[in-house]
Order: structure tokens, then sequence, then C-alpha cells
């Protein structure tokens, strides 16, 4: 069965800011060095993000040959039983702290111009995501055109809209999810994305909670989107939430719906249709582990859940992800059909996925 992964990430060589920025703008560019056990990731003298790295810790190691050239990555998708992937950035996954607009740009731009590259060969095994600046709209509006006549399908926005940016349930957004639905391409949401600081808890069970609650990123995205009308104002727009899990969309359209029509009378603007139902025409999760997911898909419909790896990451399924996937399935009376639309057919449509490997399973 053809298996997509809808998270997959890929690392820059860690001088590509510094080297391609402007001059006047270089001495911000993202870089990330080791320092005393943690991996820092800095713009100049700030540090944007910190992570301790545990003893005997195999984070993108050389267990994980792929995580920087495409030889090794074909080897361990191979494997992985992984037919085809979505990339998502590691060092760019930052670019939303960046305040400065042009910076932001500037930032972007040098991102998708290399993955461009990097990955030209290989559009048989892997789909570009583009990274999309936001401090200004039309900046926005201009690189969304650019990955356009680049054959890109997916791209990046903010899973938190970061500070002095419009909330998603602002019509500023409107211009934006308008062009992606014209374009084809789908708005992507990773976990993590447009914070300044993912930890928020330093207390007892810190680790856990600062993960988990990302979930609720993506549960407060959707919410702004869809009750505040950009969604159903521009119905061709397709929004996909990455590494966030997927077992909560079903209680999020449940409540979304009760609270609309318990509370007719207070609701502004009114929408076209039920909340779930716009969920279930625009909105796609991806997942891991949650099988809720996959028992819950007769409210939220097979169709908005996709499964994913994470690959590189040491919270990932690589290099156990068959045993992971028969697992999910185990017990579940679930026909061929969803299960491979959930594995990788979803995938392939929503990115426009049009490799032989896909078609035979069409």
């Amino acid at each position: 069965m053809f298996v997509f992964s809808a998270d997959s990430h890929v690392r820059e060589p860690n001088d590509l800011f510094a080297k391609a920025l402007p001059a006047g703008l270089r001495a911000r560019a993202i870089q990330s060095k080791r320092e005393n056990g943690f991996i820092m990731t800095t713009s100049g003298d700030r540090v944007i993000h910190r992570l301790r790295v545990a003893e005997n810790r195999d984070f993108g190691g050389n267990k994980r040959i792929g995580l920087s050239e495409i030889p090794g990555r074909l080897l361990d998708m191979e494997k992985d039983g992984i037919d085809a992937e979505v990339v998502f950035p590691t060092l760019a996954l930052w670019t939303y702290v960046l305040e400065d607009p042009e910076l932001e740009l500037a930032t972007a731009q040098i991102y998708n111009d290399w993955n461009a590259s990097f990955f030209a060969a290989h559009l048989d095994r892997f789909v570009r995501c583009g990274v999309l600046p936001v401090r200004r709209f039309e900046h926005t509006l201009a690189e969304l055109a650019r990955l356009g006549r680049r054959g890109y399908t997916a791209a990046m926005l903010p899973c938190a809209t970061p500070p002095g940016i419009p909330a998603y349930n602002d019509p500023a957004w409107d211009p934006v999810f308008a062009r992606m639905g014209e374009l084809g391409i789908a708005a992507v949401l990773h976990s993590g994305t447009g914070l300044e600081d993912v930890i928020v808890e330093r207390g007892p069970g810190a680790a856990v909670i600062n993960y988990t609650r990302q979930m609720t990123d993506a549960e407060n995205a959707l919410l702004a989107l869809v009750a505040g009308g950009v969604l159903d104002r521009n119905p061709r727009a397709q929004v996909a939430v990455i590494e966030s899990g997927a077992s909560w969309l079903a209680a999020l359209a449940e409540r979304m719906d009760e609270v609309y029509a318990a509370h007719a009378i207070f609701v502004q603007p009114k929408l076209s249709l039920r909340p779930s139902e716009i969920l279930r025409r625009q909105v796609k999760c991806s997942f891991q582990s949650d099988r809720a997911c996959i028992l819950a898909r007769a409210v939220t419909g097979h169709e908005a859940i996709l499964w994913a790896s994470d690959y590189p990451h040491n919270e990932g399924t690589f290099p156990r992800s068959r045993e992971v996937i028969r697992g999910l399935f185990e017990g579940v009376e679930i026909s061929e059909r969803e299960r491979a639309d959930i594995l990788g057919g979803n995938a392939r449509r929503l990115f426009r996925f049009d490799a032989p490997a896909a078609r035979a399973q069409a």
C-alpha cells in the first residue's frame, strides 16, 4: 500500500542564510550551534530556541542518514516503508520569530529557492513545502505568486499568529487564503511555528505539558479560521495542521456545532455551513500514533486525517513506521479504501502528488 508521510523534515545547510542574505541583514541570519549541552538556534545575538541534547540521544544523528542529503534519505525511506513525503524545514521553522519584515521575506525566499533546487530531481518522492512571510501581506501574496510559478503545492503559515499579526479570524487574511485556493497551494500550519518560545512550563511534568499543549495552537487556529468565516468565504482554500495529532478534531467539530446552534443569537458572522461541514470540506490533520482519530472518522470523515512519520525527529516513528501503522489499524473495522486514503491517498490529493507509485494506488 502506498505510504505518504505528511510530516517530515530536512536540515538546511547551517550557513544557508548567513551566506545568502543581503549584507545588511546577514548579521541576523538564523543559525544553530552546539554549546554547553544544548543546540542553540540564534538570530544575531538573540537566542530564539534552545534544545538540550541528552546523552546518547539520536536526534537526527548517524542512524538517520537522510537528514541532510538525498541518497541517505531514500535509503532511510526504503528502510521505513515510506514511498513519499512532504518535507518541512529545520532552521526555517523559526522564520516567524523574525520581527523585521525584510529579514523575514529574504529568509523565506532563500529557503524556498534552496528547497526547490535541493528536491528538483526527486519530485517523484518528495513534495516541496515553501515558507510564506506574514509580517506584510503584500510580501505574502508576492511570495505565493513566486511559489505558484515554481510548481509548489504547499506553503507554510504560522500555527500561532505572532504578536502584531492579525489573528486568523481577521478578514485581513481573506486575500491570502483566496489566492492559495486559486493557486491550489495548501496552507500548512506546522506545530510550534509562530511562537517565540515553545516552552511555557518549567515545573513538574514540563516535558509532557509543553509538547502536548502544542495541539491547542492548532485547535485555536482552526477555531479562528472557521468561526471567523475566513474558510467559509474562501471555500477553495485547503488547510493542513501538522504534528499536532488529530484525535481532537472530532471533539472540536462537535463542540463548534453545538455552540453555533445553541448561541445562534450571538453568532457573527453567520456561516453558510455548520462548522463541522467547513472542517470536513477544507481541513486536514496529520497524526502519528493517536488511534482515536481513526475511530472518530464518522464525525470528521476519514479524508481529514493524514498519517505522518515526523522523520528524522526522535519522537517520530522512524525506523519502526511499519510496526506503528499495523498497530494503528489493529482491531479497527475499516475498509481498504479508507485505510489507503489515510496512509497516502488523502495527502496525494491534497498536495496534488502525481508520481507513478501514487498513481498505481489511486
